[in-house]
Order: structure tokens, then sequence, then C-alpha cells
């Protein structure tokens, strides 16, 4: 065997192997899954959309926020009695794989969204002009880091989550939703989370 052939033969055996691109990536998404499966999807819906009222869907959400989630969640800084205790047992990687797996869903209304009110709908659009949502949120509402997806969302999750930071019920990392909708009107937020939950 030629020298170069020996030697090259010789690293191959001796290197490690290199990570293909995305290949962590994959990995990560796999736990996920499998934790997802077991946990998550019952409450989340198998695809990530929520199918029971008043639990939020994560499929497409941002991956950086639903580590900040369930952060606060395993923390006790932000009280879901069912999450808290769920997180209690979660490793950094567990989130993080979670989290990886949700980002990588499609996301999408869930099965049981109603049908479009024309002029809820415009008035919440106006709304979410007015009060700048397209600032933090994006234009598009997909949200960027730590700052979560809002279009097609479940409406009432989304109308009560508004209430809670709005009566200080809520509390996070960053205190600018609650100044956000301060003293904003029940029917006013109802506007808004009709407008974003039509979103796609």
């Amino acid at each position: 065997m030629p020298v170069r052939l020996l030697a090259a033969a010789l690293l191959a055996v001796a290197l490690p192997a290199v990570a293909i691109p995305g290949a962590a990536e994959a990995e990560s998404i796999g736990r996920g899954s499998d934790r997802a499966a077991h946990y998550c999807a019952n409450c989340h819906g198998a695809d990530g959309r929520s199918q029971q009222e008043g639990i939020p869907s994560l499929a497409g959400q941002q991956a950086e926020f639903v580590t900040l989630q369930m952060i606060l969640f395993r923390e006790g800084i932000r009280q879901v009695p069912a999450m808290n205790q769920f997180a209690q047992g979660l490793t950094d990687r567990d989130i993080e794989d979670l989290a990886a797996y949700y980002a990588s869903l499609r996301p999408g209304p869930p099965d049981d969204r109603g049908p479009r009110d024309a002029a809820l709908f415009e008035r919440g659009r106006v709304l979410s002009a007015r009060m700048n949502c397209g600032v933090c949120h994006l234009p598009d509402y997909r949200g960027r880091n730590q700052v979560p997806r809002l279009t097609g969302q479940r409406e009432e999750f989304l109308a009560r989550t508004m209430a809670e930071y709005r009566d200080g019920l809520r509390s996070g990392a960053d205190p600018q939703m609650n100044g956000a909708v301060a003293g904003v009107a029940d029917a006013d937020l109802a506007a808004l989370a009709h407008y974003l939950a039509q979103l796609e």
C-alpha cells in the first residue's frame, strides 16, 4: 500500500467522526420528539397544535421562548402547577431538546378554531398597530428569540394570557408585556386575541 494511502487510512481510524452540519440539531429534535410524545402531547397536541381550551399550541414556537418558559417553570418563577411539576425533573438539555422539537414543527391553527369575525378582526388589527405589537413580535407576529409566536395560537389562551399580564398575575423575565397591556379593556383584548388567532 502506498505510504500516502496508509497514512490516510490511519488518520481515518484515529480521528473521531466529524459531525455533519445539522446532525446535532436533528438528534436534539429526535430526543425532544420522544419526550414530547410521552409527556406533552396529551395537552399540547400530537403535532404541537393544542386541541384543548386554554392550553397553548407549541408548533413553530420560538425555541428560545420555549426554553425560557420551561426554565421559569422549573425554577418556580412562573406558576402553573402542572408545568411546575413536570419541569422539576428536566435537565437543561431536556429543555433544549423539547424547544428544538417544537420549533421544528409546522405551525397552524387548532382544528376547532372558529370562523373569522370581520369586524372583530379589523378592530384587533387596528389595536395591534396602535399598540405596536409588531415591534417585538415582528410585523407578521411569528416572534423571535424569546418573544413568542402569536399567529395561529388558541384565541382564548391569548385573551387570558394578555389579561394575566394586564392584571399582574403573570410574570416573566421581561415586564414589557405587563406595561404593554396595562389598562386595556377586556373587549379590546378579545379583539386582539381574535385577530392574532386568525392569522397564519
